[in-house]
């Protein structure tokens, strides 16, 4: 049963996405459960396509199964990746929005000397085969619909480097790569494909890879001061990409970065110390 105040949010919000079927990867936890329930706020059915199942159907009950619908989806298996279309499909006789968001991030690898390239191709399979393989059986439903928005989750390594490490930079630069190209292709659908790029986010995995504690979060690199990125600030961004407001958007990498890939705060006229 869904709580009585996430129901009655539900009941008395704008709803922006009235009527539309979401299908969210990594959607049981982080960035992933707060798309989740932004989404179901706004009106859409939610599918919540995770392989943490014990949290993906708590969340499955805290939202409530009249809104939102776990299923157990491991993106870099095709033959699970079919499943939850189909069972969007089965359930909603649609699918109108695809958000690609499940990925991972090697740690410890900050040495192509020592990168293991299994680790490498581990991350790539998660980060652009997957959402390939999403994007691929998306299309093959949103097509004859001939309509849908695609929102792939990227990062400021979508679009610089330095800041993470190769693998985990190759596969979000490969993964604008793959906006634009399927954009290109599947426009003549109406089929909408974008990116969106956040900033750090502190959140557990954001913590955990820069190795911050609270106080270092605030201390964070923001050219935008006394500003910080939030999971729901990124939410909202996906909100509008999947949204009929953004209706001639696509093949666009949105940055959620304060200025940080396109500023350069050591050098000229407003320079930074």
């Amino acid at each position: 049963m869904a709580s009585a105040s996430f129901t009655e949010d539900i009941a008395h919000h704008t709803k922006r996405l009235e009527g539309k079927v979401a299908l969210i990867t990594g959607g049981a936890r982080g960035l992933g459960e707060c798309i989740s329930k932004l989404f179901c706020k706004h009106g859409a059915k939610v599918l919540i396509a995770d392989i943490q199942d014990q949290q993906g159907l708590s969340l499955q009950d805290a939202i409530g199964a009249q809104f939102a619908t776990y299923v157990h989806c491991d993106v870099t298996k095709e033959t699970d990746v079919e499943n939850a279309v189909n069972v969007a499909i089965s359930k909603y006789q649609k699918l109108d929005i695809i958000v690609n968001n499940a990925a991972v991030i090697d740690y410890n690898n900050h040495s192509i000397i020592n990168d293991d390239v299994s680790e490498f191709e581990r991350v790539l399979r998660v980060n652009i085969t997957g959402p390939f393989l999403v994007t691929k059986h998306a299309a093959r439903v949103m097509i004859p619909a001939r309509k849908g928005s695609i929102v792939n989750v990227g990062s400021v390594s979508s679009s610089v480097g330095g800041v993470a490490t190769h693998a985990y930079t190759s596969s979000k630069h490969g993964l604008v790569g793959l906006t634009k190209n399927v954009a290109a292709e599947l426009g003549k659908f109406g089929i909408r494909v974008n990116c969106l790029s956040p900033y750090f986010v502190a959140n557990d995995s954001g913590k955990e890879f820069f190795k911050l504690d609270d106080e270092g979060c605030l201390n964070v690199y923001s050219n935008l001061k006394g500003v910080h990125l939030l999971e729901e600030d990124v939410a909202q961004a996906a909100l509008y990409l999947a949204s009929d407001e953004s209706k001639y958007v696509s093949g666009h990498n949105l940055a959620i970065d304060g200025g940080f890939t396109t500023i350069n705060p050591m050098f000229g006229l407003f320079s930074q110390s």
